[in-house]
């Protein structure tokens, strides 16, 4: 399963610049090299220090990690929701996505033209959000109006309940809210869930800031991102897609001591990945032999059967058992063989809830 995330944010703000980063940086997998879906989405993988360790220790013809897709959009603008620019066409390619990484200009470059004649991170902010609140609102309108006399009329439960739910949608929207920050409960949630509504989706807001900046870690537009960000519960990423772009070049070491020589643990981009990864509630369990090591991405709380077919449904279907060791385990030990030497090897069944860095093997058995 691939999580897909969409770039949005206004024009000039260093969209363009991010995705070309994307778009050739180096994966892990030889034999799964880049590849450009759309012209609009870049597939990358998910930076995972265990995937180098298992494949040192197994040395398969394979490695394949987990992915991570962005679809990049073409710079919002004004009105968008209305039809200016790509208008909706921009706003549906977004409906799809996992969650959603606004891209504010955090930089000064007389050089650049901001769209908006000036840096203003609260402005630029405020533009992009009312676009998707209208968007948001423009679908949640339309869905009352198509139903809500039948539903009146019947006197339908289900359909009173998604009337009184949309409603209660359309309240917040008209108030100017986003919807991840509106109070609903299970039932609401999972019928919203159904329409994909823009401001329903988590945020992510990426600043993009110049090379000095990455280094001091912040500066007052960012501070403005923070003090918003915060307000709406939502993470911040400090990036310099500049200096993405020149770690798109290199290979991991070099990449690596290139981060070192900048005193930057981790890369922009590799931060975007596991904040989302821990904000979807994401985690990853690996398949290994000499043929192939490969790591999963699964949600948390899925049972055993479930995770057998992310891999292949008939994985699921005939799930008989998993046999499962947690990756610290097989670093402590060394060996498969030692593990279950030391009694840490397991057997579990249907019920069993995977746990991040499991390493499995499935058997399962499909009569035709």
């Amino acid at each position: 399963m691939a999580l897909k995330a969409g770039i949005i944010g206004l024009p000039n703000v260093g969209k363009s610049t991010l995705f070309n980063a994307i778009t050739k940086k180096n994966i892990l997998a030889a034999n799964y090299p880049f590849a450009t879906i759309d012209p609009n989405v870049g597939v990358v993988s998910v930076p995972d220090q265990r995937l180098e360790v298992l494949n040192d220790m197994y040395m398969p013809e394979r490695l394949i990690a987990t992915q991570y897709e962005f679809i990049d959009i073409a710079g919002l603008v004004k009105g968008a929701s209305t039809g200016e620019g790509l208008g909706n066409k921009f706003l549906s390619n977004i409906r799809e996505v996992d969650a959603i990484v606004e891209v504010v200009r955090c930089f000064e470059n007389k050089d650049i033209i901001h769209v908006e004649g000036s840096i203003d991170p609260k402005r630029d902010i405020e533009i992009v959000n009312y676009e998707l609140i209208l968007s948001d609102l423009e679908i949640v309108e339309s869905r009352i109006l198509k139903i809500e006399k039948k539903a009146t009329t019947t006197n339908d439960k289900e359909a009173l309940f998604e009337v009184a739910t949309l409603k209660k949608a359309k309240e917040m929207l008209d108030k100017g809210q986003m919807l991840r920050l509106v109070s609903f409960d299970e039932k609401e949630e999972k019928l919203l869930k159904n329409f994909n509504l823009i401001t329903n989706k988590p945020f992510i807001y990426l600043a993009n800031v110049s090379e000095d900046d990455i280094l001091s870690g912040t500066n007052k537009y960012v501070d403005v991102v923070r003090e918003i960000a915060s307000s709406e519960k939502a993470s911040v990423v400090l990036m310099c897609a500049k200096i993405e772009s020149e770690l798109a070049e290199l290979d991991i070491e070099s990449k690596r001591e290139f981060l070192r020589d900048l005193g930057i643990e981790h890369s922009g981009l590799d931060e975007l990945i596991h904040i989302t990864y821990h904000m979807l509630g994401l985690e990853t369990f690996f398949t290994v032999g000499k043929d192939e090591v490969r790591a999963w991405t699964f949600k948390t709380g899925m049972k055993a059967p479930e995770c057998a077919g992310i891999i292949h449904t008939d994985f699921e279907k005939g799930f008989i058992k998993a046999e499962v060791m947690s990756y610290d385990d097989l670093i402590k030990y060394g060996s498969e063989l030692k593990v279950k030497e030391a009694g840490k090897a397991r057997l579990e069944g249907k019920e069993y809830l995977m746990q991040d860095g499991d390493i499995c093997y499935f058997r399962f058995n499909v009569t035709k």
